[in-house]
């Protein structure tokens, strides 16, 4: 199922098609992109521990070490987008044909937009060894689609210190009509929202405190309440802009983590769309959270040996693209199996490590689809496959909220003190007995 998935979505030959189409000042030798990539897929999954374990367990490398690393750390950053945009616009209409996804606002679709600092690498690199602070290996903007769970575009910044707001603007050629942009409070900048106005695109963005100028501002009208509060709204218009838009203001009922008891809220969303939905469909911008979170821990996107920007980089994208397979084999899952218990992707990428050598040694390197297969007919392929998963293997285990420990302070020496758990456990044990 996942090699299915992997070659519909990753094609050698479409993958050195894009390297050919949006290739800079690269050129390719004897290592082709698609090697490269497939090599750092392996990493990304757990399948190997490392980019020089991968290539020198990989028959088919005919170069050497150093000249993988070499093209590894001259990996160019507009061509890493192409791939993860090609290969959603690939995996959708899989996802389409195999009836996945339901649209949070119907009518539209979402796309969610948050920067992502790579963090700390180890310091290999010669002018790192001598800084104490930490060496951030650049920075990454993604848009995701929480209707289908896929990453659909991808920027990346070698400097970590790049502002956001500016590689946004190269977002914007990526906006379509029937799209609806939710970010937050980063994101709110004149030229960013009304470029996607021009696009045709609507947005849903948290107010900055430094906001663009207002022209005019409606009255306040009281829309009800939601889940988290009581909702207002007024019209409001840009300085100099005679076009309306919506400023929702959130009272929470509970403060955010950071103390905030007001959520501001702009749109242009027309008025057939409520003030709770705009609430709502905010609210979803946290799944790309999640989303972070998974390629950190569970497809190893954040390697710290890969110090080097540009690899770095790929070694993120690498794993964007084994999440988006993951995400369509997640969702064929439950298409046949049922929403419940939700499919979790740490345990589907442990059963695929887990089968993938068997796999091979059964069923060899050979291709399973033939290279002319359409979107349903791998849908219908993958759906059959799905049948067969043990859902229970591969389930989530929810849990309640984590409930909050007070710690108070203590001493250093205090804290650095250690106990035999043994005699403690041993000693509770009396305690219990002693105690009625």
């Amino acid at each position: 199922m996942a090699r299915t998935a992997l070659e519909h979505a990753l094609p050698a030959g479409w993958v050195d098609d894009v390297f050919d189409q949006h290739r800079q000042w690269q050129h390719t030798r004897e290592l082709l992109l698609s090697t490269v990539v497939r090599l750092m897929m392996l990493v990304a999954l757990g399948l190997r521990s490392s980019l020089h374990a991968a290539a020198r367990e990989a028959e088919d490398l005919t170069v050497s070490l150093p000249a993988l690393d070499d093209r590894v750390n001259r990996s160019e950053p507009a061509l890493l987008r192409a791939l993860v945009r090609g290969s959603a616009a690939r995996l959708a209409p899989v996802m389409t044909a195999a009836g996945t996804g339901h649209p949070s606002l119907p009518g539209y679709a979402l796309r969610v937009l948050d920067g992502n600092h790579l963090p700390g690498s180890d310091k290999r690199l010669k002018p790192l060894r001598a800084r104490r602070g930490a060496a951030l290996p650049g920075l990454t903007l993604v848009v995701y689609d929480p209707d289908t769970g896929l990453a659909v575009d991808l920027v990346a910044a070698e400097d970590a210190y790049a502002d956001e707001r500016t590689l946004a603007r190269a977002l914007l050629d990526g906006a379509a009509p029937g799209q609806v942009w939710v970010a937050d409070r980063h994101f709110c900048v004149r030229t960013w929202l009304e470029g996607l106005v021009a696009a045709g695109s609507h947005f849903v963005v948290r107010q900055h405190g430094n906001h663009p100028r207002l022209g005019a501002q409606g009255e306040w009208q009281e829309c009800g309440s939601c889940e988290t509060g009581t909702l207002r709204e007024q019209s409001i218009t840009l300085e100099g802009s005679q076009i309306p838009w919506r400023r929702i203001a959130l009272s929470l009922t509970e403060p955010t983590t950071e103390g905030d008891r007001t959520i501001w809220l702009w749109s242009d969303l027309p008025a057939s769309v409520s003030a709770a939905q705009i609430a709502q469909v905010y609210r979803r911008r946290w799944r790309i959270e999640g989303l972070f979170l998974r390629l950190e821990r569970v497809l190893h996107s954040e390697a710290g040996r890969l110090g080097r920007p540009r690899a770095a980089v790929l070694g993120f994208a690498s794993a964007v693209l084994a999440y988006n397979v993951l995400s369509l084999l997640s969702a064929c899952i439950e298409t046949v199996h049922g929403p419940e218990p939700r499919v979790s992707v740490f345990h589907l990428g442990r059963q695929i490590s887990a089968g993938y050598e068997g796999l091979m040694v059964a069923l060899g390197y050979a291709a399973v689809l033939n290279g002319q297969d359409d979107a349903a007919s791998v849908a219908a392929r993958l759906l059959a496959l799905a049948e067969r998963v043990d859902v229970g293997q591969i389930a989530t285990s929810p849990r309640g909220p984590k409930r909050k420990v007070d710690k108070p302070y203590v001493a250093a020496t205090v804290a650095r003190e250690h106990v035999a758990t043994a005699r403690v456990l041993e000693k509770a044990k009396l305690m219990a007995k002693i105690t009625p």
